[in-house]
């Protein structure tokens, strides 16, 4: 975040309060202090201001029931010294955010899947890089992205806000271009609305195209016909395929008519055509199956090892 702190103008005036039982729609930031963090809140920031709705940001106080009791400073005042700054460094960058600081006692995990719950998105950083560009997933933002009942978007160390624009005519970084695409990893013929909602609400709110990614892989043995040539079966299998997403696709293109979609079908593997069509995107979106239990799937595991842009899990049916 010091990258983007002015050094020459005094802080502003603090302008967030701390926050009991709101309820109202927010993008949720949870911090613990650390630079990753940080780049995490402030993509956090620019989501809630193109949704037009608050920040929360939430920073768990340790139990001090679980702490050494020789201490001068509680968990509770450092807690209240990570919020302190991070609202105000936000503030200061993104003046016209309306920003709520809640600091919950407790398990980390239940208190961020609480504010989960009441919230857009939940937004959490990574620990670093890994695999090839992707997230070094901590065992906190893990277990919550497996069992969250809201998305979940996950933000890797060193996230910019020229990230998620395309390079300006000279080919260099901006933040006044258009947004890069968003794309949608969809599973068929059970796609989930509440993913599909969540992919077209990104895209429209960033003014992005919605590329919706359906990876396919080869029939079972008895999909072949006595007599019929494996290329058929798998032109087949590839037409049935199309047809199903323009089908699970058509009632969303008509609620999003400003939206452009533009619909990929692939045979192969699926983290390897959603790591290509993830490279250079602004927000890839995954699923999760709820009735799988409280794990990421296959695709999900695999986009969060390899992909570098921000990642949003959205738990459906």
């Amino acid at each position: 975040m010091n990258r983007h702190r002015p050094s020459s103008r005094p802080w502003p005036t603090t302008r967030y309060r701390l926050a009991t039982g709101d309820r109202t729609r927010a993008v949720t930031a949870g911090i613990d202090g650390t630079l990753a963090g940080m780049d995490a809140a402030d993509w956090a920031a620019r989501e809630a201001l193109r949704r037009g709705v608050p920040l929360r940001l939430l920073h768990v106080a340790a139990d001090p029931d679980h702490q050494p009791r020789i201490r001068r400073v509680g968990p509770a005042d450092r807690a209240r010294g990570v919020l302190d700054r991070a609202a105000i460094t936000l503030s200061y960058v993104h003046p016209a955010l309306r920003i709520h600081a809640q600091q919950p006692s407790g398990p980390t995990v239940a208190a961020l899947l609480a504010a989960a719950a009441e919230a857009d998105a939940l937004v959490l950083g990574s620990r670093g890089p890994a695999g090839f560009g992707g997230f070094l997933l901590g065992s906190v933002a893990a277990a919550v992205a497996e069992r969250a009942d809201r998305p979940v978007v996950l933000v890797r160390a060193g996230e910019c806000p020229e990230d998620a624009h395309v390079p300006d005519a000279d080919g260099r970084p901006s933040r006044t271009t258009p947004y890069r695409p968003v794309v949608l990893a969809l599973d068929l013929p059970l796609p989930g609305e509440e993913l599909i909602a969540h992919a077209f609400d990104a895209a429209a709110v960033r003014g992005a195209p919605l590329h919706v990614v359906h990876v396919w892989t080869m029939p079972p043995l008895d999909a072949y016909a006595p007599g019929q040539a494996v290329p058929d079966v798998l032109a087949e299998r590839e037409e049935d395929a199309r047809r199903e997403l323009a089908a699970a696709l058509l009632p969303w293109r008509r609620a999003y008519p400003a939206t452009r979609v533009v619909e990929r079908v692939r045979f192969g593997r699926t983290g390897h055509h959603l790591l290509k069509a993830a490279t250079g995107a602004s927000l890839l979106v995954v699923g999760r199956r709820v009735q799988t239990g409280p794990r990421l799937g296959r695709t999900a595991h695999s986009a969060v090892r390899h992909v570098a842009c921000p990642i949003a899990v959205v738990p459906h049916n």
